[in-house]
């Protein structure tokens, strides 16, 4: 046996080893960019959860909310800051969501779902009024893809069951001018 001989044969075993060594690699960085995805919309929807819980369990900030959904205009200065502060931690998360689902972090399906509670939401006549005002602190594509959105004219539905007109903070009387 030469030496080109011990050579080929150190090769050829190089290669036996290497070939599996670069698979499981190549497994391994897909597991890790799985983990990593799932890890990034768990926490955006964590995020969520924790937003939405400010209005079951403050039912001020809960009347604010739906009276700043039927006229953001109409809010005292006070609610208006309240309701901005949700809405923009609110559409943060959307924001994030859609830059997800545009990495293909987030599923088609996913995507879906936020996209039509984001229609219901922004069909209201104060959160379009409220994102007039406030458009400017998201990126531009995010803008675009709201403004989509009120252009499609969709009736606001989401709290049909409820009267707006009739919303109080706690402790307040009830007036129904509208």
């Amino acid at each position: 046996m030469n030496w080109e001989m011990i050579a080929a044969v150190g090769q050829l075993a190089a290669v036996f080893v290497g070939i599996p060594s670069l698979i499981y690699l190549a497994v391994q960085i897909r597991e890790q960019t799985k983990e990593r995805r799932q890890a990034a919309v768990h926490a955006l929807t964590e995020q969520w959860g924790a937003l939405t819980e400010s209005l079951h369990n403050n039912p001020e900030m809960a009347a604010i909310f739906l009276r700043g959904a039927d006229s953001f205009n109409d809010l005292d200065s006070v609610s208006k800051l309240r309701f901005s502060a949700f809405f923009n931690r609110l559409l943060n998360i959307f924001e994030g969501m859609y830059f997800s689902h545009a990495q293909r972090i987030l599923t088609g399906s996913s995507w879906r779902a936020i996209e039509r509670t984001m229609t219901d939401l922004i069909a209201y006549p104060g959160v379009q009024q409220w994102w007039e005002v406030r458009k400017h602190w998201h990126t531009e594509e995010f803008d675009q893809l709201v403004r989509e959105i009120i252009a499609k004219g969709k009736k606001p539905t989401a709290f049909s069951a409820f009267n707006l007109s009739e919303v109080s903070l706690p402790g307040e009387k009830v007036t129904c001018d509208k």
